[in-house]
C-alpha cells in the first residue's frame, strides 16, 4: 500500500498527465513498494511522454495546487530527453518526472503499466510500472550508480521475494540481456532464493 503523504502529493501530479492524456506510469520507490513492502521515501519517480504544447496547461494546472514547477526546465528536459522536479510545497515532496529516449525498454514498460487501485475502497487509480519492469529499471540504477547503491538492491530483493513465482521469468531474463545486466539478474534471483 502507497502512503497516504506519498499520494497527496503524487495524485495532482497524476491527474494533471490524465486531464493532458499523457502516457505515464510511475516507477522508483514507489512502485517497488507497491509491489513489496512498505517503505518511507521522499520522492516519486514518473515517466512521462511529456510534448512542449502540454507545458503551460500542465504547470497552470499543478502551480494553484500548491507545487512548485519551473516551465523553463519543463521545456528543457523535453528537449533534451531527461529529467525535471516538481515540489509539492504543503510537505516538501519531491516528484521527479523522466521525459523517456524513445527506446524499446521504455515503449515496453509503458505498454506494461498496470492500472492499481490507491484506496479501500477503491476510488483512486494510478499507472505504476509492472513488478518486472521496476526490476529491470532498478538493476540498471544499480549498474549505473556502480553497484553500490543498497537501496536498489534491497528494492529489487523485496520485489523478487514478494512477487516469486508470479514474475515473468522470459521477460525478465529477455531486457536484462539487451541491457547488459543479466549477471545482476542472476545474482538477484540467487540472493532472493529463486
Amino acid at each position: 500500500m502507497i502512503p497516504d503523504d506519498v499520494l497527496n502529493a503524487l495524485m495532482p501530479v497524476v491527474q494533471a498527465l490524465e486531464d493532458l492524456r499523457v502516457p505515464y506510469h510511475i516507477g522508483g520507490s514507489v512502485a517497488s513498494t507497491a509491489w513489496s513492502f512498505a517503505r518511507t521515501t521522499n520522492d516519486a519517480d514518473i515517466v512521462a511522454f511529456l510534448e512542449t504544447a502540454h507545458v503551460a496547461p500542465f504547470v497552470a494546472q499543478l502551480i494553484p495546487q500548491g507545487y512548485y514547477a519551473d516551465e523553463e526546465a519543463i521545456q528543457e528536459a523535453i528537449q533534451r530527453r531527461g529529467s525535471f522536479n516538481l515540489f509539492y510545497y504543503p510537505t516538501m515532496f519531491k516528484v521527479d518526472i523522466f521525459v523517456p529516449i524513445p527506446r524499446p525498454f521504455d515503449e515496453s514498460a509503458q505498454a506494461r503499466a498496470r492500472i492499481i487501485w490507491t484506496d479501500d475502497p477503491p476510488t483512486q487509480q494510478i499507472r505504476i510500472a509492472s513488478p518486472e519492469d521496476i526490476i529491470v529499471q532498478k538493476l540498471v540504477w544499480f549498474q549505473m550508480g556502480g553497484e553500490v547503491s543498497e537501496r536498489q538492491w534491497l528494492d529489487v530483493q523485496a520485489v523478487l521475494k514478494v512477487q516469486g513465482s508470479e514474475l515473468d521469468q522470459v521477460y525478465l531474463r529477455q531486457w536484462a540481456a539487451r541491457l547488459g545486466i543479466g549477471d545482476l539478474r542472476v545474482q538477484a534471483l540467487k540472493e532472493a532464493g529463486l
